[in-house]
């Protein structure tokens, strides 16, 4: 998952290596280097599997930028790093800008979204959902009753 911008400036650059190298390798002649028609094969089959899920990244981010998140889905715990990190960008929000309404220092906000909220108190989330207008659903409270 592409969680600011400079992973999808990153991102994009490479899905547009990947395409050159694709392209390269589907105008070279059959045979001219004297690979075998299978193992010429595996490479074009590798590079476009990984330019499809490198764009498929980039859709995502796009289309989670444009504010296409689905809000209700924030009462699933389970992705909950994720979909916190999905609402900030949904709404605009850069890393820095969240980390000024929480009156935290943007690579704290860098950290928690690295590591996907895993070192952070469940108080600490929920002040991170309260920023970004966000409500958690009361089964999450549980989990507090357990840290």
């Amino acid at each position: 998952m592409i969680k600011n911008e400079r992973q999808y400036r990153i991102t994009r650059t490479q899905a547009e290596r990947f395409a050159r190298t694709l392209e390269g390798l589907r105008s070279r002649p059959e045979g001219a280097d004297g690979m075998h028609p299978m193992i010429a094969q595996a490479q074009v089959d590798a590079v476009s599997s990984q330019l499809a899920d490198l764009e498929a990244e980039l859709r995502e981010y796009e289309a989670v930028k444009e504010g296409e998140f689905p809000v209700e889905a924030l009462r699933e715990a389970v992705n909950l790093p994720e979909l916190l990190i999905k609402a900030r960008i949904a709404q605009g929000l850069t890393q820095r800008e969240l980390a000024d309404r929480l009156g935290l220092k943007e690579q704290q906000i860098q950290r928690y979204e690295a590591t996907d909220y895993a070192a952070a108190k469940w108080s600490r989330i929920r002040e991170v959902a309260d920023a970004l207008s966000m409500e958690l659903g009361g089964s999450a409270r549980s989990v507090e009753a357990q840290r």
